[in-house]
Parts: C-alpha cells; structure tokens; sequence
C-alpha cells in the first residue's frame, strides 16, 4: 500500500472522528455528559391526568421523592412533562405550563445538583422558562412544527435538543399513517430537520424516532428493527418505548404489564446503538443496560 493511501487514510479517519463526535458526548450547560454508556431518562409527570402515573406525582413533596427514587435506581436523566400528550389528553397553553411547572426544576436542582433536567414541551416561552430555572436538555416532541419560534430559542440557550419525528400538527399527532417506508420517511424528515438546527447554530442534537405517535404496530416493529440505520449514525439516539400501546394491545395486556417484552426490546435497541432510554420504569431498564454493557465487553 503506497504512503499517499496511508495518509488519505489517516484523513478520512480523522474527519470519521470530527462527525461522530456528537456521539460521544453531548454539551449541557458546559457540561460534557458522555454517552458512551447508554443513560436512562426517568419521566416525571406533572399531569394530574397521566394515564399511567393518575397523578400521583404531582405535588412538590413527592415529585421530589420520586425523582430521588429513579436517580438511585440509575436515571441520569429525569424528564419534566408539564403537558400530556396521550390521545385525548388536555391542551395547555404555554402559560398553564409554566404556571404548573411552577419552581419544580429549581427545587430538584438543589436538592440533586448532579441531576440533567429535560423539559418536555413544544413551546419556546416554556423553554425560555426552564432554562431561567436550570434545565439541560430540551425535549420537543414536536420537531418545531407547534411553534415556529422553538428552533432558534434552542439556538440561543445553546442546550442539547431532541428532535422527535411527529405528524404537522397536534391535532394530526395521533393521527395513524401508513408509510410507504417509515425508516425513510423518518430519515427525510431527520435530514431536513437536522440541517435546519445545524444552521441555526444548535450543536448538540439527539433524534427521537417518535414510537407512539401516529404510527402502526407493523411500523413500529420494523422500527425497533432498524433503529440502527436512523439518523445515518451522525447523532445520538434516544427511543421512548416505554407503556406504548404498540407493545401492550398486540398482545391484550395492560400498559403496566409488559415489563418483560419492553426490555428485550430496550435490549434490541442498544444492541444497534441507541444511546438514551426513556423509560418509567428505571430500576429494570437499568438492569437491561447493565446487561447490555456487560455483553458489549
């Protein structure tokens, strides 16, 4: 092999480096969170109609209680929901988010300073809000199609963001589509999206398939199949398959009783690089990543 091969070689390799570089760390806040061990996002609701917390996480005193209980079963992550976004769930407006989130973030960071907030929302206002108050992460699951002005507030706080695939509309969220070929229909979408937030100036994106959302059971098996090839390898990826009904209702259980198959699932996802799990259930989700690290060794 002649010495020019070698040092084109050399480049490619390094460039290689400089474009996944994204998949090894994200940048919250200024801090460098390494996503070479999978992490397990908790969700915390604060929706008094939560379809499978029923609200019981809603007041300070035991959303803080509940917090401490998933960051010691090994969440790094805890997800704040001021908003269902369940079939049929009530709509807030950015204000009734705020007002419910209320000093929820800035108690739970100085309770558990070491802890990463992200805020679930499709408002920018409510972003804006959270990162006063100290969150790390943002979590659209709207992909900036609910407010025109979320991409560039993500720009200015200059936090990570997770771009979720999701019908136009939030009234078309649930809305089943049947794609001709749901891996490239996401990837087109991740493309554009993801070009759009480069140019702005985010630097940190993590993309989100969107399981649960307008999507059939077949999609969402030949998803879970392919989670390898979402995104072309260029970001990290978080799944959120946690209680979704693709899982329970083939199978006529209850959202609370497929403990089991989530994780052989969570299991299938890491296997094909998936590098955040968003789970409500954190103690068993962390037994599959522990036995997924201890596999990869």
């Amino acid at each position: 092999m002649s010495h020019h091969h070698l040092s084109g070689l050399q480049v490619s390799s390094l460039s290689d480096t400089l474009n996944f570089q994204t998949f090894n760390s994200i940048n919250c806040n200024g801090r460098l969170v390494d996503l070479s061990v999978p992490k397990i996002m908790g969700i915390l609701n604060l929706t008094p109609d939560s379809f499978s917390d029923g609200g019981k996480f809603n007041t300070e005193k035991s959303a803080l209680e509940q917090t401490h209980k998933m960051l010691t079963e090994g969440a790094e992550i805890i997800d704040i929901g001021p908003q269902s976004t369940r079939p049929h769930a009530e709509f807030l407006s950015a204000e009734e988010e705020i007002n419910r989130i209320g000093s929820m973030i800035s108690l739970i960071k100085r309770e558990f300073p070491e802890v990463l907030i992200s805020l679930d929302t499709f408002y920018a206002e409510t972003v804006r809000f959270g990162f006063n108050e100290g969150i790390d992460i943002i979590n659209d699951i709207s992909g900036g199609h609910y407010d025109d002005k979320m991409f560039d507030t993500a720009a200015e706080t200059k936090l990570p963001y997770i771009l979720m695939h999701v019908n136009p509309s939030y009234e078309t969220m649930h809305d089943k589509i049947k794609f001709a070929d749901i891996v490239l229909s996401i990837n087109q979408y991740f493309s554009e999206k993801t070009n759009e937030l480069l140019n702005k100036g985010v630097k940190d994106i993590i993309l989100d398939p969107g399981f649960g959302f307008g999507k059939t059971v077949e999609d969402q098996m030949k998803m879970i199949d392919e989670v390898k090839y979402f995104g072309f390898g260029k970001f990290p990826l978080l799944i959120g398959i946690s209680r979704k009904s693709f899982i329970y209702k083939p199978l006529g259980k209850s959202a609370l009783d497929i403990n089991e198959e989530t994780q052989k699932l969570h299991l299938k996802v890491l296997q094909q690089g998936a590098k955040i799990l968003r789970v409500h259930d954190v103690a068993e989700a962390k037994k599959t990543v522990d036995l997924f690290m201890s596999k990869r060794v």
